[in-house]
């Protein structure tokens, strides 16, 4: 792992301050630290520092309040608009995974295939690696913890997820960036299937086998991916 991407995964090994990110992810809003304070019972000084650290490996971006106020202006924090990845150096790695899918593509419906297995592939051995990390299997990990440790994957894999229980056999997942987006410019057909297949290589991990029904893209104009995931078969019974 880079200097980077160890950055990040230290940043979020805190559960107070990995509880703080997805707050601020999940408002879509710009917080202040008095309000992160409040919701965590916190002192403003311990919030401060949750978000700066945050702030310092680019998870959140802040500014200062030009509301008017009197007295030393606040910050106020929101989700970063960098794309953050924690599985590759930034640069390289991403140049060499362009050229690889841009290769495979050039090879017709046959490439295309081979880069469905790959995402599918890539999002399986993603699952097995966190299980591995928090020393699990499937089968004993409760519901919550399994939709836990997915949400951390997923989050680790450069996305702003949420996700969400609608009955037994299904869950309502949706993700408001793509770790994908300029290469999926140039392919979105072929860059969705392949990141379709890996998260569904992520869920079939935990739960067995699963179906991804796609019902929202941001690549057809909409604000989010949105999904429904069916489990088909279930691995924690």
């Amino acid at each position: 792992m880079d200097n980077g991407a160890h950055k990040l995964v230290t940043a979020l090994a805190d559960p107070t301050r990995f509880s703080i990110y997805q707050y601020v992810a999940n408002c879509k809003k710009q917080v202040t630290v008095q309000e992160i304070a409040d919701q965590f019972s916190i002192h403003p000084n311990v919030a401060r520092l949750h978000l700066c650290k945050l702030e310092d490996v680019n998870l959140l971006q802040s500014e200062s309040d030009k509301r008017g106020r009197g007295g030393r202006p606040s910050r106020l924090y929101s989700l970063s608009e960098q794309v953050v990845s924690l599985q590759f150096p930034p640069r390289d790695y991403q140049l060499i995974a362009d050229i690889a899918v841009e290769s495979l593509l050039s090879l017709g419906e046959a490439g295309e295939a081979a880069l469905i297995r790959m995402g599918r592939r890539i999002g399986v051995e993603a699952a097995k690696r966190a299980l591995h990390q928090i020393g699990a299997t499937p089968e004993k990990l409760t519901f919550a913890e399994a939709m836990d440790s997915i949400h951390r994957l997923i989050v680790a894999q450069g996305l702003n997820p949420e996700i969400e229980q609608i009955d037994e056999s299904s869950i309502r997942f949706r993700v408001y960036n793509c770790t994908f987006s300029e290469i999926a410019k140039r392919y979105p057909n072929s860059i969705c299937k392949m990141h379709n297949a890996m998260l569904s290589g992520i869920f079939e991990v935990y739960f067995g086998e699963i179906e991804l029904q796609e019902q929202e893209s941001m690549q057809s104009g909409c604000r989010c991916c949105s999904y429904t995931v069916v489990r088909l078969v279930s691995s924690q019974g």
